[in-house]
């Protein structure tokens, strides 16, 4: 069993090492995954545990949990913003006063105010107590599972100054005689400000998400009884006819009985050029009917609609986790007590061993422990996943995990099975050759009249170029292997392959070269004789999509080795390839055999991703190291592949390696920011450049360095939102 529990509570992540350490020892769990930037716990557990064991679990850790959903999680989300933002304008509101007393009167004027360590110590306490509560509540969590959090190391800090200053107050002459319930308040007040921040920007990560359910109207227009009447959304059921008016939104998916429009389905598949829809066609959940009127019978509702499983996809991504973010897991799960360690050495090196006085190690030891701040390695990856996920969403690509998306940059070779994929999947004429007097629009009618009745894969293509009425054959024959034959009126009509034309006798050495000709080409060509005598040639042929030549061309641009594989003949094949530019054709490939070519690029070193249409392909699919389906309508896509590319556009392979690129760029670009920071501003804090310079860094420029830094790595993830594929 698996399951994504929604966490509040987490100030960094140390927090999210705490839960995912805890809950993965637990008895009955097989993995636990803690996604610091969304919030959110992805469990893999058997029947010795339950959810709800799970759940108490971690809020016994001293963290909220919820069932999840996107309405609860921006609930709780505004909740927390609402509440950080309330303590910050209390901590804002007393440490003005506290930082003008202590910092500009007394140390910039020497103004002598009475009682002023008294009030400075009154207007402290509900800073470092109220505001700073959750700071203790973190660090005494933390302490009960034998391990320490940046909670930990704001409460040493802010303690440390709070402390020093009562000693200060009750032994004048001991501990000197300036307090330092400034450097406390500040620094309580930059970190909830920081926070308050970082709260908004996560929430901005996970747009995506908001503007998918935003995308569902809110009721449907059911005909019950012969009646229409207005219900809410939840209350449709499956089989309920549903009326859809000019402008209307759709609201779930479903299959036309009556009546003809077009749809606007940009909203699902990214696509700007409205779909024509009539009886029989398929209807999606939350697109648009443009300009006409229908009625569709509800075939998906609720969790099975494909909006739905679009929104579960993207969520299941986003909280999912890379393996490039075990390198920050790794660092984080040591660093709040390396930075303790610290912080006591530097003190002990400048007391003890140096000789300078108690303020001046106390100063070095708070600038430590509140400048080392491993919210930042904890957000790095996440939030660029996060955005970088919803990116894809909105550009048709539905990147199914973490995973899939760093990986995608690493591919070296495509494969691309040709049907459906490459191939729209369904032949249509493509030539039509009059051999003698006889036009082209008669040739299409004469072959169409005895097609009617057939039953033929190819027969379809010869109807739809057949237009007006078409007569009915009589003495009608198919003959399997070679093609039909049949009676119109006085003629004798002979529709099939060379060895039906020859089998019957009619001569065809005039036209043979241009069959040869067609048949090169990878086409099916089919020869019509009226009254013993050939008439005509007709060409059908699987097309190309509109975009998979330029799909292969960007691929071969971006440094990809491209494949075509398919059970056609190599002759079509290869035809089909020279009309692409793939000179690698596997072909005569029957589908479960398409697992073993996919293992045979793989043990030659190659990273290889399969491209199939997720029915057929599943096998291949899940071998190659990334499996991307075409179509999100389908269920086994849906399962099998790990990128999905929902409007059916092999173009978008490309847009999915591009915007793996471009996500572990900035993935990059955080963890080098978030480690260089540490790497720097430790060092400072503990005084390295003092006896060079004199300078020592303030703790409470400390404070807003650490808030700081969580904010620029978020940014720098939200910058993302500029991609264009």
């Amino acid at each position: 069993m698996k399951s994504t529990i929604k966490i509040s509570g987490m100030h960094c992540a140390s927090c999210a090492q705490n839960i995912e350490s805890s809950i993965g020892k637990m008895d009955g769990v097989i993995s636990a995954s803690v996604n610091f930037a969304s919030e959110k716990l992805t469990v893999e557990f058997n029947e010795n545990v339950t959810e709800n064991q799970i759940k108490k679990a971690v809020e016994k850790l001293g963290f909220k949990t919820a069932d999840g959903s996107v309405d609860t999680e921006k609930k709780e989300r505004e909740k927390e913003m609402q509440s950080l933002k309330r303590k910050f304008l209390l901590s804002l509101a007393l440490s003005i006063p506290i930082f003008i007393i202590s910092m500009i009167l007394d140390m910039w004027f020497g103004m002598s105010i009475p009682f002023k360590n008294e009030i400075l110590l009154i207007l402290t306490i509900p800073v470092q107590f109220v505001v700073g509560y959750g700071f203790y509540k973190g660090t005494f969590t933390a302490l009960k599972a034998k391990t320490a959090s940046m909670d930990t190391l704001v409460a040493i800090g802010t303690s440390a100054a709070f402390i020093y200053s009562i000693l200060v107050m009750v032994f004048p002459g001991l501990f000197g005689s300036h307090v330092y319930f400034e450097t406390s308040a500040v620094l309580i007040t930059f970190i909830i400000f920081g926070r308050w921040l970082e709260a908004i920007t996560k929430g901005k990560t996970s747009e995506a998400i908001k503007k998918l359910v935003g995308l569902q109207p809110k009721t449907a227009i059911v005909i019950r009884k012969g009646k229409e009447t207005e219900i809410p959304i939840e209350d449709v059921v499956v089989g309920d006819v549903i009326l859809v008016k000019p402008g209307q939104k759709i609201p779930v998916d479903g299959v036309i009985v009556d009546g003809h429009s077009s749809v606007d389905e940009s909203m699902i598949t990214g696509e700007s050029i409205p779909v024509e829809k009539g009886k029989g066609d398929t209807v999606i959940g939350a697109t648009i009917n443009k300009h006409g009127s229908f009625r569709f019978r509800a075939t998906k509702v609720g969790k099975d609609t494909a909006l739905y499983q679009i929104i579960k996809l993207v969520e299941d991504a986003q909280g999912s986790k890379a393996p490039i973010q075990r390198i920050a897991d790794r660092v984080s799960s040591y660093f709040v007590p390396a930075v303790i360690l610290i912080a006591l050495l530097s003190f002990s090196l400048w007391f003890f061993v140096i000789g300078q006085t108690f303020i001046f190690s106390l100063t070095v030891f708070v600038a430590v422990i509140i400048i080392a701040c491993p919210c930042s390695l904890g957000l790095a990856t996440p939030t660029a996943i996060m955005v970088g996920t919803g990116k894809g969403a909105e550009n048709g690509v539905l990147i199914k995990g973490a995973e899939a998306l760093e990986n995608a940059h690493k591919l070296t070779t495509i494969v691309f099975d040709k049907t459906g994929t490459l191939t729209k999947g369904k032949p249509v004429v493509t030539d039509i050759v009059n051999v003698g007097k006889m036009n082209k629009n008669d040739i299409i009618k004469y072959a169409a009249i005895l097609e009617k009745k057939s039953e033929h894969p190819l027969a379809e293509a010869i109807m739809n170029k057949a237009k007006g009425k078409i007569p009915e054959a009589s003495s009608f024959k198919a003959i399997p292997g070679y093609g039909i034959t049949g009676k119109y009126g006085k003629q004798d009509i002979l529709f099939g392959n060379l060895k039906l034309i020859k089998k019957n006798k009619i001569v065809i050495d005039d036209i043979e070269e241009k069959v040869a000709q067609l048949e090169g080409q990878g086409k099916t060509t089919m020869i019509l004789s009226v009254n013993k005598k050939a008439v005509g040639i007709i060409a059908v042929a699987d097309v190309l999509k509109k975009n998979s030549k330029s799909a292969v061309e960007r691929l071969k641009k971006m440094g990809k080795d491209v494949f075509m594989i398919t059970g056609d003949n190599e002759r079509t094949a290869r035809a089909i390839g020279s009309q692409l530019g793939i000179t690698n054709i596997l072909a005569e490939v029957l589908p479960e055999e398409k697992e073993k070519e996919i293992g045979k690029l793989q043990k030659s070193g190659k990273v290889v991703a399969m491209v199939g249409d997720g029915i057929n392909d599943a096998p291949a699919l899940a071998k190659a190291d990334i499996g991307i389906a075409l179509g999100a309508g389908t269920d086994v896509a849906l399962e099998t592949g790990q990128i999905i590319l929902v409007k059916d556009d092999p173009k978008d392979v490309a847009t999915a390696i591009d915007l793996s690129n471009y996500t572990i760029k900035k993935i990059r670009q955080n963890l080098f920011w978030a480690f260089f920071y540490n790497s720097v501003g430790i060092p400072i804090a503990a005084g390295i450049l003092y006896p060079f310079t004199g300078f020592l860094l303030n703790p409470m420029i400390a404070g807003a360095a650490m808030a700081l830094s969580s904010v620029s790595v978020v940014s720098n993830s939200l910058l993302m939102k500029r991609y264009k594929k």
